[in-house]
């Protein structure tokens, strides 16, 4: 049996670009920097793939992941050429193809690439010199871990609510709250933290051995992930590690999500598209009743359906990810679309799948469970979907 027509591999030469087209004549243009990027990503994610059990099973960094991502250089593209990187600026439509081709392999391996960027975009946008160049070339070898500190106890979605504040006292700053559930909590080496400044937010990078700074583990997900809580006690930085002006820290997070939330939803692609293939392969192979469950009327359906869903999605994000690296900022509003479309079609898919697999869908560790405990988060984090979809809903209607 052919592997599931979801796989795009004929390749046809137009011009510079390469066309990626399926057997039932899907295509989409890539230029040739795409196809190679798409190519290391698939070939990172088999060779992390025997590691993925182990790792997707934890709330520590995996060092033969992280290992892995290093030698693959893909980090890099986090990271402008100027300062280590391997793009002039950083590529939403690079960083959404490696995420489509690592999610499937191992969702720590997409989290691990993910954060890289996330947590170091204000440092590439705002940041000074000297703070470029003492971070960003560790960040694109690993050799330094970013995260991002937003969230807090009663500061989720609504980022106007943060406590935590930052005052600037005899040339120093100064921090004092509480982040919950941030991502590389604990293994990080620095946090981009939202913090109040007088009436407004500020970002301030602030190193992870910083006096006054302590992690605590944040209650297990249901899909492991490296997660912590950071208590500031009188913590104290330079008055440089501002990132950007004082109370200028929402421009530069809306800068960091124009960039990074389409990149969620090749995530979501590449993890639908992955359980559809378990499921196929499955229902070509498993008899029941005397023929293959691909030929059992509401099997197919489930099927069908599926894979309905897997291209729809393809075509929304490889768009929205080619608007974002036209015009991020422009792009905003088919990026959340694009997260909001493959998030909740992944949560579908996945479901759908592990019903076509029945008995054997439900093996713990398996990839397909693995898939199903996944892909629920996803339609939570970088934008809830209903947070999104009010977003959306307004910008219809000019409200």
């Amino acid at each position: 049996m052919a592997e599931p027509m979801t796989e795009l591999s004929t390749r046809l030469i137009k011009s510079s670009n390469i066309i990626y087209m399926d057997k039932h004549g899907l295509s989409f243009d890539f230029a040739p920097q795409d196809v190679a990027v798409q190519e290391e990503a698939r070939r990172l994610g088999a060779r992390v793939a025997p590691l993925a059990a182990e790792a997707d099973a934890s709330s520590r960094i995996h060092e033969g992941v992280r290992e892995a991502l290093r030698d693959s250089g893909l980090a890099g593209l986090m990271v402008p050429a100027a300062y280590g990187g391997r793009t002039d600026a950083v590529d939403p439509l690079a960083v959404c193809l490696v995420r489509e081709a690592l999610m499937p392999a191992s969702s720590h391996l997409d989290s691990l690439f993910a954060l890289q960027g996330i947590g170091s975009y204000a440092i590439t946008v705002a940041g000074t010199e000297e703070q470029r160049r003492r971070w960003l070339p560790r960040v694109a070898q690993l050799d330094s871990l970013a995260a991002l500190a937003l969230t807090e106890e009663n500061a989720g979605s609504d980022l106007k609510a943060v406590a935590t504040t930052v005052t600037e006292k005899d040339g120093r700053l100064v921090l004092n709250g509480r982040k919950t559930f941030i991502s590389n909590a604990g293994a990080a080496d620095f946090y981009v933290t939202l913090a109040r400044e007088e009436d407004g937010l500020t970002l301030v990078l602030v190193p992870a051995d910083a006096p006054g700074l302590t992690v605590t583990p944040s209650p297990e997900l249901l899909a492991p992930h490296v997660l912590g809580d950071i208590e500031f006690d009188s913590v104290e930085v330079d008055s440089g590690a501002r990132l950007g002006p004082a109370g200028g820290a929402m421009k530069l997070v809306l800068g960091t999500l124009t960039v990074f939330r389409v990149s969620v939803a090749g995530a979501a692609l590449g993890l639908a598209d992955g359980a559809l293939g378990e499921a196929a392969r499955h229902a070509a192979r498993r008899e029941q009743f005397g023929r293959p469950l691909a030929r059992i009327g509401p099997v197919a359906q489930l099927l069908a359906d599926a894979w309905t869903d897997v291209e729809m999605v393809r075509l929304l994000t490889y768009q929205a990810a080619d608007a974002a690296r036209r015009d991020p900022a422009a792009a905003l509003t088919r990026s959340s679309m694009a997260k909001v479309a493959a998030t909740e079609a992944a949560c579908r898919v996945v479901d759908r799948c592990v019903q076509v697999m029945g008995r054997w869908g439900l093996v713990q560790g398996s990839p397909i469970e693995r898939y199903y405990r996944q892909a629920r988060p996803m339609r939570v984090y970088e934008g809830a979907s209903e947070v999104l979809k009010l977003g959306l809903a307004r910008e219809l209607c000019g409200v």
